[in-house]
């Protein structure tokens, strides 16, 4: 029987009785006309505090436009975000991850409360971006994601910039390095216009697993915020999103195991952020599909390291757009057999159709052949241990250090940790441990950018270890393991450390281990003194009160 394309919103419109819902619709000007025909979500991030979702209004205009075309009404609805970038190193970074649960809620709250046929999701900043299509999963209705693209590249001296060019630059200042002309200099120049974090951050990460997740068209996320084709592909999403409407494709039959695997891959192909692990585990869980940290390791071992990409590599996102994009990494995991080819996307072609069709460019050096990884494996690895009973992740990516051993530092929030960077009180052979930044003990699980980049910019970067409950941004680089569950708040061992015990990071091994005994790990945690909560009530509290592991995810249905 063929799919109804006003599946729901023929219950809420149609009829005598429901005369009293057509009339608030027409007071914001549809006609009879328009209400016969499917609603279709625009749900968009703009805000007015980011260049990350700076262009959402305009895309969204563009979407409805090919809704419209395409025969169908579109509704447009506002969420919110948070901008990682900005928030950094202070109490706001704690709503970050917050809000990734916000945008999925609040995107189903709308959905579900006006029986909207489908949805079409624009994401940008780090978090709106898993949120979007944790929504999308969750109402399963035909649906796409559209990211905002990538910002460009600034430039200064001949040099290519990025954010966490700037984040590095506060080091360099802060060690006496550079000037603080140069500083400003950097910070005036890193960021040129409208665009989401220009390396394979947290932003690029997610848009580019979720092309090869399938759950959007291969090649849409990939062009830049500014480039004049963004709004080509946006009215194309519109069309596109009636077509699965009419077809009823819903994003469940996309989002399966072997598509998330193909997502997984594509994380470890291009050196992606650690925080795919967290986004990729919820949105799994949002499409009831099973999946465990323990794949990402599996996936990561045969996984060759292909895309070279900053943070820790030479390139930039809109570099890698004109190299050939997601599509030449998919063709080149094709190529190796790494590739679950069948699996559908929302184009209607298959996954292995749309790395089939990929182009490259002549002489690019963004995405290195098979014959010539960065790496044989992929750029995330998860590791277990006495300190990490329930895993942890670290990032591989850019360094070929498989053992660090050293003395614990320890601090009981990130604040401290970046003072004592920017005292010189961090010596090469540390490990800094920052605990109490977990998802219930932060609450909200904040980045570490603001020290990882400071110990960057002070020289330390190849000498110092950093291991937290808390997470990496994805521009943070060097000996770094975040996630670690269970967390210091829930009683795990990383309460246990104090200065001076020896931490053993081994990652061939995949361990990461404290060299003392279970009796003394346990005889501490006994006597460990956890710090009263910073929120008692709101949203923090809410969330610190429900969320899970980090192991599972950090979500809170």
């Amino acid at each position: 029987m063929a799919f109804d394309p006003r599946h729901q919103s023929r219950v809420l419109l149609d009829g005598d009785d429901r005369a009293a819902a057509r009339s608030f619709f027409k007071a914001i000007g549809f006609t009879d006309q328009d209400l016969a025909r499917p609603l279709v979500g625009v749900a968009h991030c703009w805000i007015e505090i980011t260049p990350c979702n700076w262009n959402h209004q305009k895309l969204a205009e563009k979407v409805k436009q090919g809704i419209r075309a395409a025969g169908g009404l579109p509704i447009e609805l506002n969420t919110i975000s948070v901008t990682d970038g900005i928030a950094m190193g202070t109490q706001g970074m704690k709503a970050s991850l917050v809000s990734r649960e916000v945008v999925a809620d609040s995107v189903e709250v709308v959905a579900r409360g006006h029986l909207l046929d489908a949805v079409v999701g624009i994401s940008g900043c780090d978090k709106t971006i898993p949120g979007m299509v944790m929504a999308l999963a969750r109402l399963n209705v035909p649906g796409v994601m559209l990211y905002g693209g990538s910002i460009m590249y600034g430039v200064y001296r001949g040099r290519r910039l990025t954010i966490q060019d700037v984040f590095e630059a506060i080091g360099a200042f802060n060690s006496g390095k550079i000037g603080a002309n140069e500083l400003h200099e950097i910070e005036n120049r890193a960021c040129p216009g409208a665009g989401a974090c220009g390396g394979q951050f947290t932003a690029n990460t997610m848009s580019t697993a979720f092309e090869m997740l399938g759950i959007s068209p291969m090649g849409f996320n990939d062009v830049p915020a500014l480039d004049p084709k963004k709004e080509e592909v946006a009215f194309e999403t519109g069309k596109l999103v009636m077509d699965l409407l009419r077809k009823g494709v819903t994003p469940r039959s996309i989002i399966t195991k072997k598509a998330l695997h193909n997502a997984i891959a594509g994380v470890m192909a291009t050196g992606g952020s650690t925080n795919a692990v967290l986004h990729l585990l919820a949105v799994a869980r949002e499409a009831g599909v099973r999946l465990s940290i323990d794949e990402f390791d599996r996936i990561s071992r045969k996984t060759p390291l292909l895309a070279d990409m900053k943070p820790w590599g030479a390139y930039t996102a809109p570099e890698m757009y004109e190299a050939g994009g997601m599509a030449l990494v998919a063709k080149r995991l094709l190529d190796a057999e790494l590739l679950h080819a069948d699996e559908m996307t929302v184009t209607g072609r298959t996954i292995g159709d749309e790395a089939r069709a990929a182009r490259e460019t002549p002489g690019q050096k963004v995405i290195r052949p098979l014959s010539n990884p960065i790496a044989p494996h992929g750029g995330i690895v998860i590791l277990r241990g006495n300190l990490a009973p329930d895993g942890c992740v670290a990032k591989v990516a850019g360094h070929e250090e498989k053992v660090f051993r050293g003395a614990a530092r320890v601090f009981e929030r990130e604040e401290d940790a970046f003072t004592a960077v920017k005292a010189g009180k961090i010596k090469a052979g540390d490990v800094v441990v920052i605990r109490h930044e977990g998802p219930k003990g932060g609450p909200g699980m904040r980045e570490m950018l603001h020290v990882t980049g400071a110990l960057q910019g002070a020289g330390l970067g190849p000498s110092v270890a950093l291991i937290t409950d808390g997470r990496f941004s994805g521009a943070s680089h060097g000996f770094m393991v975040g996630h670690i569950a269970p967390e210091a708040a829930v009683g795990g061992p990383i309460a246990a450390l104090k200065n001076g015990d020896t931490i053993v990071i081994d990652v061939a091994k995949r361990r990461l281990d404290v060299t003392l005994t279970a009796a003394e790990i346990q005889k501490r945690l006994k006597s460990a003194r956890r710090p009263k909560p910073l929120y008692t009530w709101g949203v923090l509290a809410k969330y610190a009160r429900l969320v899970s592991s980090a192991s599972d995810g950090a979500v809170t249905g």
